[in-house]
């Protein structure tokens, strides 16, 4: 049975994902460096092929296939921070649908990737996080309960590999939750944004505010500390 609470939650939800596609449609100048990613799906790596570095992110409701809105400057400001390193990307593969059921789906995907990748590549330490649902999914990949639909979540001997988890935007915070008070392993290694009046994260009521992280230092901010434990 859906409760009233869960009800209104899903449909600020699915409002600010309106929000998402509509401007990841309007202002796609505004985003038109992209990080390159490996094609969709999972792949092992050459070990010559290894990044020191992977960001391993998964996108908004709405935005097509890609890092996204958010992922994609977070991807050129880590590999600024970390000058030096190889650093790589990799856009999660899931539907990003309104309903977020997707969610999910998306946390397998992520979970998937990382075990590969984590085989092949014994030397790179990895960046998570989401925007959005897409902090839903990174919720989900890391074990936390009640953050959505049902996923594979990082198995306990590759938690170490998780060197920072930066997400924008959570909808756990509707439930007035974080990460830090959810996850006893990856809560020390999270950064959470969320920005005032945002409704996604913080029940408010503007939708411009779930737009803003690309733009208002938080995608720095999260560079930074991401850069900050890596090698820790």
């Amino acid at each position: 049975m859906v409760t009233r609470r869960n009800g209104r939650r899903f449909a600020l939800i699915g409002a600010g994902a309106a929000v998402v596609a509509a401007g990841a449609v309007l202002a796609p100048q505004a985003f038109a460096e992209t990080q390159p990613t490996r094609p969709g799906g999972v792949r092992a790596a050459a070990a010559s092929n290894c990044a020191d570095v992977e960001l391993v992110f998964a996108r908004g409701t709405g935005e097509p296939q890609g890092l996204g809105i958010v992922g994609r400057p977070l991807a050129r400001a880590l590999a600024a921070e970390l000058p030096g390193k190889r650093v790589g990307s990799f856009a999660v593969v899931y539907a990003a649908a309104a309903s977020q059921a997707s969610a999910g789906p998306g946390a397998t995907n992520m979970t998937q990737h990382i075990t590969s990748v984590a085989a092949s590549c014994p030397g790179t330490e990895f960046v998570i996080g989401g925007y959005s649902q897409g902090a839903s999914v990174t919720d989900i990949a890391m074990g936390i309960r009640g953050a959505g639909t049902r996923g594979q979540a990082i198995p306990a001997n590759l938690a170490d590999r998780i060197s920072a988890v930066v997400v924008f935007g959570n909808p756990l915070g509707l439930q007035r939750r974080t990460i830090a008070g959810s996850s006893a392993v990856f809560g020390p290694k999270a950064k959470e944004f969320c920005n005032t009046g945002d409704p996604v994260c913080g029940g408010g009521g503007n939708f411009a505010a779930h737009l803003a992280y690309p733009r208002n230092g938080s995608v720095q901010q999260a560079a930074r500390f991401a850069a900050g434990r890596i090698g820790g």
